[in-house]
């Protein structure tokens, strides 16, 4: 006869009802709760998952809608300075858009106001708000002059050249910077395709190589405070000193040149002679012997009467070094 223990059928009837008594009361209390959820819900409303912040702390509250799944755009915001989380000058959504509570709090999307601050041209913000949202980090330095700059003064937001969310900023990229200044510059996109211009279109002059576009101390908004200094940076040989000093060339290059195109090499404003003749045009004469426009004997033909040899040829035949000479006879600009 085997042994067998009395009490091993009494332990297993014992755990069998725990276990069914168990499941029983949580089943129950889910029924019990369950009504309840549905009561704390506004009737037609969505449930929307918490989702996790996506830049810094804060942000779920947009990224629960403004999600990577629905606009890839959202999540490439990550990738640029403005999702560096070990930053703490990092923005988040709230610190460009603005506090945006009725575009929050509103249920349905039909219903839901804009942010406070939107950043595209027709979406009904000023300009000031826009520019003032980038400037409280991104004021000074190149942007030091951008009041009363020629681009504030037609109006312009940052977002009007920058794209934040982009990974890749076009106006950024030497390779695409140009396209987004000619979208309004189109005379200088036009002169950019003439015959002798600066490399502009296989990208080794960009339009930032010259200009700053958010201000400047210069004309034109040039990066330097002169025209002359801006050219220098790349044309040293023709900065001088000299011994002997064209006073055009001094006082401007674009008195003879165009930068951004000419039909005339090299960038010429008009070709030799009537670009010489613009200020050697005086007529010898005893009441005006050196020129209408002279204020020296070099103002008309060098204080002597003009002849059929020299009217109408190539000045620089003759007069090649125009920028400026050291040579002890280089009065007259010549080899």
């Amino acid at each position: 006869m085997s042994s067998r223990n009395p009490y091993r059928a009494l332990f297993q009837a014992l755990a069998i009802f725990l276990a069914g008594a168990f499941f029983l009361s949580g089943a129950m209390a889910q029924q019990t709760q369950l009504p309840a959820l549905q009561e704390a819900q506004p009737a037609g409303a969505e449930q929307t998952p918490a989702r996790k912040d996506l830049v810094l702390k804060g942000d779920a509250q947009c990224t629960r809608c403004h999600d990577a799944e629905d606009n890839p755009k959202i999540l490439e915001i990550g990738m640029t300075k403005h999702g560096v989380r070990g930053d703490g000058r990092t923005p988040t959504c709230t610190s460009c858009h603005g506090p945006s509570e009725a575009h929050l709090n509103r249920g349905s999307a039909a219903e839901r106001p804009k942010p406070d601050r939107m950043f595209t041209k027709n979406a009904g913000t000023p300009y000031e708000q826009r520019t003032e949202a980038c400037l409280n980090c991104h004021r000074g330095t190149a942007r030091t002059h951008w009041e009363g700059s020629e681009h504030q003064n037609n109006l312009m937001a940052c977002s009007d050249c920058h794209q934040i969310h982009a990974t890749v900023d076009r106006v950024l990229q030497r390779k695409t910077q140009t396209q987004v200044c000619f979208a309004c510059h189109r005379e200088q996109r036009a002169d950019s395709y003439k015959i002798s211009t600066h490399p502009i279109q296989v990208g080794k002059v960009v339009c930032s190589d010259c200009h700053n576009p958010h201000g400047s101390s210069g004309p034109s908004m040039v990066k330097k405070n002169t025209i002359n200094e801006t050219c220098f940076v790349c044309h040293a040989e023709k900065r001088g000193p000299f011994l002997f000093e064209h006073q055009p060339v001094v006082e401007n290059c674009a008195n003879c040149h165009t930068p951004h195109g000419s039909n005339l090499s090299p960038l010429l404003v008009s070709r030799a002679p009537w670009l010489c003749q613009s200020c050697h045009d005086g007529q010898h004469s005893s009441e005006n012997p050196v020129g209408r426009n002279a204020a020296s004997n070099q103002g008309g033909f060098t204080g002597a009467s003009p002849s059929n040899q020299a009217t109408g040829r190539g000045c620089l035949n003759c007069h090649s070094v125009i920028h400026g000479s050291n040579s002890p006879s280089g009065g007259y600009f010549q080899r």
